[in-house]
Order: structure tokens, then C-alpha cells, then sequence
């Protein structure tokens, strides 16, 4: 039977059926399957093919949440990351402790784990799962470790089960086969499947075989190979599983290029912020501000700088902001996406211009019911847009919600979405951030004129100069 083929990028496509054998058929790995919530739908296969008496150590399902509590010790969810990287801890320890001396010279130990919440017989809650491996990559090497965290879309709780199995034995192939290729590694996840069965928004990689990783690129390689509509990523570079980040709190979001971060992109925040504080339903609440970048931004030159990409992330971060890279570029999917975690409200800032652009049929030609139906779902939720106003550079005249230029047909929609509160004008800006425009400051960067750096944050300016990112070149 042919086990092999080639995806479309020429990269070599092995089923799981031979990515478990050659697992097993490996002398020097040996070690545990903890799954918890959905079966032993990935130590199943190791079974199932044969030479599994040289992998697997021990299989266990701590399925009850007492035993699971009594082994791993008490959590606050099951199903977060926080059980997954108690099993994996305590799963690996127990097999060097109890075999490292015995045979530690000629096998590489790991332990793989998932918990897992798969469809109920109600089928009422969110189907989705925890799943690592912490593994040695030779015998006495230093521990190195893999996090995934998996959406399941499938609407049958056996196939949620079957497409659980096949991602856990891709993940334990690729920490095996190709951890000095994390990014074949990450497109191997779905081998196999379709990201309309499995959806990954999460990876994180870590230990001595991952030292030179960076997880934002990983992150962003998840978005690119489509594995995922979004990833998130930390100010410190740690990656971020949305539901756990942004859990029932109000989210603030501002689209941009931060090419690099500017005092306007701060600005935009800053007075979305105070507006947005002052809603009675978000009134105490602690808000998440998110800076999003779109695929289309980033491939907007073709190919992705990874380079660009970098600088990017580390401006953001200079400024303490989590950065999130989707793509999805009309506003209602990100409202959507967004909506999937958090029932509290959600804000999005922007300029006048992209409020204007937001009005334009022509980004609506592909939906059914055109702008109505963008406008529907994008509003459904009571999601609240804070316009800042643009400054013409040429008159002074100041660009707002008040004088927008919108299409006569859409002018009364419009004055309805201002009416009920959707659409707000942000007033409490600063004069002196209207003049700002990063186009303007990454010309002054690139030409050596030092007046880019009062037009940064102090922090952004730095790290520019530092890694001279943006073209620029130190005097």
C-alpha cells in the first residue's frame, strides 16, 4: 500500500498509518500516552500498526476528574493548558526516574499528552483540546517540548475523535522526525486532514532542540499555511491561545501596518480607551488591547519579510501591546473571530480613512447580501467603532464622522449606525498626534533625518536604532 505523496509545495506527505510504524519501528524511542476526554484516540494508532511493545511504556486515560486530580494535582479547568503541562511534567519524570539508569544511554524518552473536551451528547460546548509532548531528541539529551492547542469543527463526536488521533500522531512524528525543521514540523500538523475538520491556533515550542525557534515566526507560519485564521503572541514574545487571553473580558482592538509603531497608533488607543472605559457594561472591567496585523498587510510586497515581520513584533512589544495576526481582512470576521471568546463588548479604533474605505460596496461584492449583510454581522453584538479624525496636510482641515464622504445610497445607513451608538467620533485626541503619519516617519528613518525619532514612542525609538530596523543606518 503507497504510504507516501507529495503536498503542493513538494514537501512529502507521510499517512498515519506509516508515520506511527516508523514511530514504533525506531529503537531509541520509548515512552508514555496520557489522554484525557475524547479516549486514547492517539496511543490507539501506535497500537493498531504494530511494534508498539518497543514505544509505549504505559498508556492511561486519568478520565474521571478525581484520579485525574489525585495523579496531576487540582486545577482550575480540565482542559487548559495548565493540566496539559502538569501531565506532560509529571509523565516524562516518571519515565526517567524509572528508566533512565536502566537504559537511559540508548533511548530517548517522552511523554505525550492531550485533554480534550469533544462534542457532548447535547452538544452544547466548545470542542476543543490541549495537546504536547515533552521528548528527548537523543538519549541524555536536555528536554525539549511542543504545545498545540486544536479547535475541532467536525459536527460527529466520533470524528472529532478520529481527526484527534491523526493530529496527535502527526505531532508525535514531527517532534520525532523533524524537530531540526520546525516549520515542516508545523506544516505537517494537518497531514492528513483539512483545516475544515481541525483548526490549531496555538503552538509553542521550547527546550534545547528548539533554542534557535522563534515562536511569533511559528505563529505567524500557523496564519500562513492556514491552520489557523489567527495567532496571538505576548509583549515577551510568549504565544497566547485566545480563549484563554481574552476569556469574558472587553476587547479593544486597533488595525494598523506599524511600520513602525507611532504616537498616533498610541494615541488611537489611548482615547478609544477612555471612551470605551466609560460604557456602563464595560464600566470596571479590565479591557484587553490588541494591535492586529492582516495577512494581506503583511504579504502586501508578495512574499512575507520575515525580517519586517520582526521588526514589526519587537516595536509592538517596546510599547507592551500582544499582537495579533489574522486573516481576516474584512472587519465582520474579525468581529466574528473575536466573538468566539469573549461575550463582553468589543471595540475596534480606526482612522476616518479606513471608516470611509468601511463604506465602500466594492469589499462586499462576494457577500449575498453585500454591505447590508457585512454591516449586520459586523454590528450584531453591539460592537462599538472610535473614529479618529485624519488631518489634511495640505488645508488643516480635519477629517471626522461629522463630514465623512459616504456614498448618497449608504448615507442614511450610516446616520443610523451613528444614531444607535455603533459609530463614535473620538474627540479627546491630541492635536500634536495629527501630524503624525508612519509613511512619513519611515521616509525620515530611511533618509537619516533624526525628526522620526519625536514622532515614536521613546521605547519604539530605541529598539529602532538598536537593531536598525526600517532601514536605518546609525550616523
Amino acid at each position: 500500500m503507497q504510504r507516501y505523496s507529495l503536498n503542493s509545495a513538494g514537501r512529502e506527505i507521510i499517512d498515519t498509518h506509516q508515520k506511527a510504524l516508523d514511530v514504533n519501528l525506531d529503537p531509541r524511542r520509548y515512552g508514555t500516552f496520557a489522554e484525557i476526554g475524547a479516549g486514547q484516540e492517539v496511543v490507539r494508532w501506535f497500537f493498531r500498526v504494530g511494534g508498539g511493545a518497543g514505544t509505549i511504556a504505559k498508556s492511561i486515560s486519568a478520565y474521571d476528574m478525581k484520579v485525574s486530580d489525585a495523579i496531576y494535582g487540582r486545577a482550575s479547568r480540565y482542559v487548559c493548558r495548565e493540566r496539559l503541562q502538569a501531565m506532560l511534567d509529571y509523565e516524562h519524570k516518571l519515565n526517567l526516574d524509572r528508566l533512565r539508569d536502566v537504559r537511559g544511554d540508548t533511548t530517548a524518552f517522552f511523554a505525550f499528552a492531550d485533554t480534550v473536551s469533544a462534542r457532548n451528547f447535547q452538544g452544547t460546548n466548545e470542542c476543543h483540546g490541549w495537546m504536547g509532548i515533552k521528548f528527548q531528541a537523543y538519549p541524555r539529551d536536555e528536554d525539549s517540548q511542543i504545545i498545540i492547542h486544536v479547535r475541532m469543527l467536525d459536527v460527529e463526536a466520533a470524528l472529532q475523535q478520529e481527526a484527534l488521533g491523526i493530529v496527535g500522531v502527526n505531532l508525535v512524528h514531527g517532534a520525532i522526525a523533524l524537530n531540526h525543521e520546525p516549520e515542516q514540523l508545523v506544516d505537517s500538523l494537518l497531514d492528513g486532514l483539512s483545516t475544515s475538520r481541525i483548526e490549531i491556533d496555538m503552538i509553542e515550542f521550547s527546550g534545547i532542540a528548539f533554542r534557535q525557534v522563534d515562536n511569533r515566526l511559528m505563529s505567524l507560519k500557523l496564519v500562513e499555511l492556514g491552520l489557523s485564521g489567527a495567532a496571538m503572541f505576548a509583549a515577551n514574545g510568549e504565544v497566547l491561545q485566545p480563549s484563554e487571553f481574552i476569556y469574558r473580558k472587553p476587547i479593544l482592538v486597533e488595525r494598523g501596518s506599524f511600520r513602525p509603531v507611532c504616537k498616533v497608533n498610541i494615541d488611537m488607543l489611548t482615547t478609544a480607551q477612555e471612551k470605551f472605559s466609560q460604557l456602563p457594561n464595560v464600566q470596571g472591567k479590565e479591557i484587553v488591547q490588541l494591535m492586529e496585523i492582516t495577512m494581506r498587510n503583511l504579504k502586501a510586497g508578495g512574499e512575507i519579510d520575515l525580517r519586517d515581520f520582526l521588526a514589526r513584533a519587537d516595536v509592538m512589544a517596546a510599547c507592551g501591546m500582544p499582537v495579533l495576526i489574522s486573516d481576516y481582512f474584512e472587519y465582520y470576521r474579525l468581529a466574528a473571530y473575536l466573538s468566539r471568546y469573549t461575550k463582553e463588548s468589543i471595540a475596534i479604533t480606526m482612522g476616518a480613512a479606513s471608516l470611509q474605505d468601511l463604506f465602500d460596496e466594492k469589499y462586499y461584492t462576494g457577500l449575498e447580501g453585500g454591505v447590508l449583510e457585512s454591516f449586520g454581522r459586523l454590528f450584531k453584538n453591539e460592537l462599538k467603532i472610535y473614529c479618529y479624525p485624519l488631518m489634511d496636510q495640505a488645508t488643516g482641515e480635519l477629517m471626522t464622522c461629522d463630514n465623512l464622504k459616504i456614498s448618497p445610497e449608504l448615507t442614511k445607513l450610516y446616520g443610523y449606525l451613528r444614531d444607535r451608538g455603533c459609530i463614535n467620533d473620538l474627540d479627546n485626541y491630541d492635536p500634536a498626534c495629527l501630524k503624525v503619519f508612519s509613511r512619513d516617519v519611515l521616509k525620515k528613518i530611511k533618509n537619516g533625518d533624526e525628526a522620526w525619532e519625536k514622532m515614536v514612542p521613546f521605547a519604539v525609538a530605541e529598539i529602532i536604532k538598536n537593531k536598525s530596523y526600517f532601514g536605518y543606518q546609525p550616523v
